[in-house]
């Protein structure tokens, strides 16, 4: 094979933003040989392509070789186990599922390792997050004691929300910023700290928005090596906030405004606390600014990545079976917050299922399908950043 015939399911603003990446050739690997959508009138917008109006029949078509699946975050599930059933690669986007046992039954069909699987995290391809994780992995901020990161950058409308008949209802998308915007960030979180052993949250429910589900977010998380966590995430504070602290024995990185910064100890503060005769001397520190040029290739590196795992057998940047602890961390914040409770983990994913259903069948929200939906600038999803051409 020597290039990949995609199809992409979903032309919602991903789905679509998608298609017009590969047709723009940005992804020169991948062919894209057929879209699916439910709404007939999505097909306009690739009248060159192969159009499905069910998933499924372009799942079974045969003119695919594997499908990036963009769709309302449930379907990801059952799409994405047909189409492993089927033979074909899968991307899909974030999250993988919903909730903790559909994730286990997503991966649980991923038996033929020749198929190569992938999430959509695009996030892990900015090299400011890279960075920050060599650094934490390869042990030059020493042992961590506690981390802090506050999100509320990711600012969203009524209209937003208004947009999508699906949207921030427990039935149609599962929960609100922990299941739509951070998974990104909670993808992040577990890639460069692990996963916690226990998580208390509090989750408000439509705080700044006419939603049934939560759109501000306070958490602890505390490890079993005593690291101490907090993540604040809210889509209803503008100007929002990106900041991530790390503080280790050998000093604190903040990365926040596009900069990352390290207050280096030239001693660690563990060792200089006990050696020290001083009562209010504190370690020497150096400033030191990390340069990053760029936030890397997103989505489309993600797109190029998948390709070349397909066809050079190259090492994914996100294997789909890492998606299931940012959707842990997200169903652990909600149930502890619910529950008004601490959550040890792993948590019992059974447990969280049913939790959901009872939100689900207890929801009182009708939301109406936009008559005028249009197209939007996905780029302004991510600030000032460029989207497609970082």
């Amino acid at each position: 094979m020597k290039k990949l015939r995609l199809g992409i399911i979903g032309l919602g603003n991903m789905g679509t933003t998608h298609s017009h990446s590969i047709l723009q050739n940005q992804s020169p690997r991948c062919e894209l040989a057929a879209v699916a959508d439910l709404k007939p009138e999505h097909q306009k917008k690739f009248p060159q392509v192969d159009f499905f109006r069910d998933g499924m029949d372009l799942i079974q078509s045969g003119k695919c070789d594997a499908v990036l699946i963009a769709t309302p975050h449930y379907s990801h599930t059952t799409l994405g186990i047909a189409a492993l059933k089927a033979g074909l690669h899968v991307l899909v986007e974030k999250p993988i599922s919903v909730h903790k046992a559909d994730c286990e039954r997503l991966i649980k069909a991923h038996t033929n390792k020749k198929q190569v699987f992938a999430a959509m995290f695009n996030q892990r391809t900015d090299p400011y997050y890279i960075k920050l994780r060599n650094l934490i992995r390869s042990g030059e901020l020493g042992k961590l004691r506690r981390v802090q990161w506050t999100i509320t950058n990711w600012f969203r409308s009524h209209a937003y929300y208004d947009s999508g008949g699906w949207r921030a209802t427990w039935g149609g998308e599962g929960g609100g910023t922990l299941l739509n915007q951070c998974p990104h960030n909670l993808d992040l979180w577990q890639w460069m700290f692990g996963m916690p052993k226990r998580i208390r949250a509090f989750c408000t429910y439509g705080r700044y928005h006419k939603i049934e589900v939560e759109d501000d977010v306070t958490a602890y998380l505390e490890y079993a090596d005593g690291m101490t966590g907090v993540w604040i995430a809210s889509t209803g504070e503008a100007p929002g906030t990106n900041r991530l602290e790390v503080v280790g024995e050998n000093g604190r990185i903040v990365y926040e405004n596009d900069q990352l910064r390290f207050l280096r100890n030239e001693t660690p503060m563990g060792e200089f606390s006990r050696t020290t005769k001083e009562f209010w001397s504190v370690p020497e520190t150096w400033d030191v600014l990390i340069p990053c040029k760029s936030h890397g290739g997103q989505h489309v590196e993600i797109i190029n990545n998948f390709a070349a795992a397909i066809l050079d057998k190259g090492r994914l940047i996100a294997p789909a079976a890492e998606g299931i602890h940012s959707v842990e961390l997200a169903n652990a914040m909600l149930l502890s917050s619910a529950r008004a409770k601490t959550i040890e983990l792993p948590m019992k994913s059974a447990v969280y299922e049913k939790w959901l259903k009872g939100m689900i069948a207890n929801s009182k929200i009708k939301k109406k399908e936009p008559r005028n939906a249009h197209a939007v600038d996905i780029g302004k999803s991510f600030g000032n950043r460029p989207y497609l051409n970082p």
